[in-house]
């Protein structure tokens, strides 16, 4: 087992389409983990959700996450990242970083498609700042 340097954790989130578990904590103490799309932006993670959804609501009102995203082959590795989100509805801004992650995790024509069809009021763009990484390599090794 090794720690990751910086470039190393960066690469590692964003090879191929692995998804990050966004982690956060309800009202009443109860954890709620979920799957989420998401692409880096510097010392941000960028995601998009609905207001409706309970990550959403629940980011809202205490802004602080954690995002693990892991290798589930040998010989195993794994980064989580602890930030605090902040929120924008600009139209613009959102389809622009839908785009990305739809291409990231869907391909460039169908991208471009659901963006101009599923995109719009009621989404937000969110961006969890990176304040701690813990990023650990070949944990199997």
């Amino acid at each position: 087992m090794a720690q990751m340097t910086d470039a190393e954790w960066r690469e590692f989130v964003m090879t191929g389409t692995r998804t990050g578990k966004l982690a956060v904590t309800r009202r009443d103490g109860r954890p709620h983990v979920t799957p989420v799309w998401f692409v880096l932006d510097g010392d941000d993670v960028v995601l998009t959700m609905f207001a409706s959804s309970v990550k959403f609501r629940t980011l809202r009102r205490d802004p602080r996450a954690a995002l693990c995203v892991d290798d589930q082959e040998p010989p195993y590795s794994f980064v989580m990242i602890e930030g605090s989100a902040a929120f924008s509805d600009d139209l613009g801004e959102l389809r622009q970083w839908a785009t990305v992650l739809r291409r990231r995790y869907m391909g460039a024509e169908k991208a471009e498609q659901t963006v101009a069809r599923n995109v719009g009021p009621g989404e937000f763009l969110v961006r969890l700042r990176v304040a701690k990484v813990v990023a650990e390599r070949d944990m199997a090794s």
